[in-house]
């Protein structure tokens, strides 16, 4: 996996920012039981999300994934802009792009880095593609004669 670190200073042609939700998947299920009430559930909206088709994964920083109390689920070396790290994974996070919902491991960010990447698995898996002229998710298929989801 790629983890390219965008230059946040200033415009980048083509780039594609959106907003996701982000949810502890297992406090959703714990909610649906009973166990928890709704509003115990640990929840973000995250505006400003960059679209990285250099990048895999979900990739969250530090402190978003410990507000929602995300399991770790391994530790894995990970290609960043600065060279091979190790990256920490955590499961359980559930997000909603576009009106799409998924559920999806997510890599932990280095220190310092407060930005949130999109990576390709997630958006493939939800039907997503940027659209780098208009710069926006486009939400696939592009007409009733399509599906994004294949077997």
């Amino acid at each position: 996996m790629t983890l390219v670190l965008p230059n946040l200073q200033g415009k980048q042609m083509g780039q594609v920012l959106t907003t996701i939700a982000v949810t502890n998947r297992i406090d959703l299920v714990m909610a649906e039981r009973g166990f928890i009430s709704a509003e115990e559930v640990r929840s973000v909206t995250i505006d400003k999300v960059i679209v990285d088709t250099g990048a895999t994964l979900l990739s969250l920083p530090a402190l978003i994934i410990s507000q929602l109390g995300l399991k770790q689920v391994g530790e894995r070396d990970v290609e960043t802009s600065a060279g091979i790290r190790k990256g920490r994974f955590f499961a359980g996070a559930q997000i909603i792009i576009e009106g799409r919902e998924g559920r999806f491991d997510c890599l932990e960010l280095p220190e310092g880095v407060s930005a949130v990447l999109l990576g390709v698995t997630p958006m493939e898996e939800l039907g997503l593609e940027p659209d780098l002229r208009n710069r926006r998710l486009r939400v696939l298929p592009m007409n009733s004669q399509q599906t994004y989801l294949m077997s």
